[in-house]
């Protein structure tokens, strides 16, 4: 498949791979609360792989297996004590969970530099795996699942990003953060910002369990956090001197380029929900 994806141009692999990543998405969201957690932490993983790989690219060890497993074990218990199937108090195995992970590295003779690997090791759990897991704590209450709630989400994600994509390419020309992303312009940001909130005030509509101006706060969160989060990852990238985070996906690259806005938007849209209700 991806040699036929190649003989099209960037744009249309970028929109043959969105709508076949958005079908995925959504498919698994409605069909049940598991296949919207299963999919969503097949996801983290990927996503979480592919940081470890690229810090090793600098000559840096974290600890790549065991800091999966540990972000594959925060997403289960999330998702599972948010459904009411184990009680609250089985977060506590987090806290021993992240411990082993300097006893593991008594054990690396190899690794010169075992603190700051153990630090790479945290920052992808911390910046990768924990917003994903609190996506399970986002659609899930009280063992009702909200899926409604997240669709709204990425697709304010999305259209954010294909508003900014588009206005930047034909309107662009004040640069926005040249120093980190030379491509981004003001006119981009605006654009994907019109969009998201033209969006939100549209799906307001299908939506009644959040007011408009619930989701026009929420749109406001993701156009400023996504577009910093995805300038956070263009500075990740710079720093290894790479321009893209993998090929996986045709035209947009890897897994940590598509989803690095939702990594920080995340944990605003949740703290916000929570504290309003």
């Amino acid at each position: 498949m991806r040699q036929q994806l190649n003989k099209y141009s960037n744009l249309t692999q970028r929109i043959i791979a969105a709508i076949i990543g958005a079908a995925i998405i959504i498919s698994g969201m409605f069909y049940s609360a598991f296949t919207f957690w299963a999919v969503f932490l097949l996801i983290s993983v990927f996503t979480q792989t592919e940081f470890y790989r690229l810090l090793g690219l600098n000559g840096n060890l974290p600890l790549s297996v065991y800091g999966t497993f540990c972000g594959v074990a925060i997403n289960c218990l999330t998702f599972f004590i948010e459904k009411n199937y184990i009680s609250f108090k089985y977060y506590y195995l987090i806290l021993p969970l992240l411990t082993i992970t300097f006893f593991i590295k008594l054990f690396k003779r190899a690794d010169k530099r075992p603190f700051e690997n153990l630090a790479y090791t945290f920052l992808g759990i911390i910046y990768v795996a924990m917003p994903f897991a609190l996506v399970n704590e986002m659609v899930i209450e009280e063992n009702t699942y909200h899926p409604w709630l997240m669709l709204g989400i990425l697709i304010i994600l999305w259209i954010n990003d294909s508003g900014a994509y588009f206005a930047g390419s034909f309107l662009g020309k004040r640069k926005l953060f040249e120093r980190i992303s030379p491509k981004k312009t003001w006119e981009g940001f605006f654009g994907g910002a019109i969009c998201s909130l033209a969006a939100a005030a549209v799906f307001s509509r299908f939506a009644p369990f959040l007011d408009l101006w619930h989701w026009l706060v929420i749109a406001t969160i993701v156009v400023v956090t996504g577009t910093l989060g995805d300038l956070v990852e263009s500075l990740f990238k710079r720093s290894i001197a790479i321009k893209d985070s993998g090929s996986i996906i045709p035209g947009h690259g890897g897994f940590l380029d598509r989803f690095d806005g939702l990594l920080l938007s995340i944990p605003f849209i949740l703290t916000f929900l929570k504290i309003l209700f």
